[in-house]
């Protein structure tokens, strides 16, 4: 395969209870039914409440099923809880096994690797990183085998959450440190993709679009294709929309085209909330 075509799609929050996150998930699906690309990648907030919810996730799949290519996904703190850090409070759901279980059996996958165009992608569940639970290690160790198999090929990162907001050493803030993959994993996970070619990190989670390098690698954040937050509740960082996007892999080089789907509407979280919530 000379190119490879990927669509990202984000932070979905898919339930039967919100109407309005369900019409805009349709109208991306309309999108990617136009373009038909290779594979789509949900990089996580499949579903609005995994943890207290199955029926979200399994309703989430069920949309996720009837788009007309194959989908690939990986888990967000509102599918199986989210990940203590250095500075700020517990989460008040924290990601467990039994979450991730949940998951999985419905889900099918929380982490994956393939070969495309002469590249290699890698999936991570960034959400069980720095939690201790069992399934964090063996992460670790098959992400350690699958990077021994990269054998120079360019290599492409899916997570939900970034890395980081503009370098590795950013300090962990308490207001924010949420927003990102915590330390002392950060670390950990920056040094392992340092024996090979990185060029893309590809997430989602802050529901802004972002698109900046940081020395050769790519970081793009993708948009919510659900709704935003408001500045009131968050500061800007990026751009507040929803949307998605697209990605052309060919050996050694790739393109990136941040789209909205037509008809989608920038839905403000207060606003679906106070009138569905």
């Amino acid at each position: 395969m000379s190119e490879f075509r990927l669509t990202q799609i984000s932070d979905t929050h898919l339930s039967r209870r919100f109407p309005g996150l369900i019409a805009n998930f349709h109208r991306v699906s309309a999108h990617i039914d136009a373009n038909r690309p290779d594979l789509v990648i949900n990089t996580g907030d499949v579903s609005f409440d995994g943890p207290t919810s199955r029926d979200d996730v399994e309703f989430a799949k069920s949309l996720h099923d009837a788009l007309p290519v194959a989908c690939r996904y990986l888990p967000g703190n509102h599918d199986i809880g989210d990940n203590p850090t250095a500075v700020g409070p517990a989460p008040s759901q924290p990601a467990t096994e039994a979450h991730r279980d949940s998951f999985l059996s419905i889900i099918g996958e929380d982490r994956w690797c393939f070969e495309a165009a002469g590249w290699c992608f890698v999936g991570l569940n960034s959400l069980i990183m720095n939690t201790g639970i069992a399934s964090e290690a063996a992460q670790f160790d098959w992400l350690e085998q699958q990077l021994a198999n990269a054998k120079g090929r360019p290599v492409a990162l899916f997570l939900h959450k970034p890395l980081f907001l503009n370098t590795p050493e950013d300090p962990e803030l308490e207001a924010s440190a949420i927003r990102y993959v915590p330390q002392p994993a950060r670390r950990r996970l920056i040094e392992m993709f340092g024996s090979v070619d990185l060029r893309l990190v590809a997430s989602g989670h802050v529901h802004q679009r972002r698109d900046f390098t940081f020395r050769h690698i790519r970081h793009v954040w993708s948009p919510s294709s659900a709704f935003i937050i408001a500045d009131a509740r968050q500061e800007v960082i990026g751009i507040k929309e929803t949307g998605l996007v697209e990605y052309r892999f060919a050996p050694d080089s790739f393109e990136v085209r941040h789209v909205r789907a037509r008809g989608q509407a920038d839905i403000d979280l207060d606003s679906f909330y106070s009138k569905e919530g």
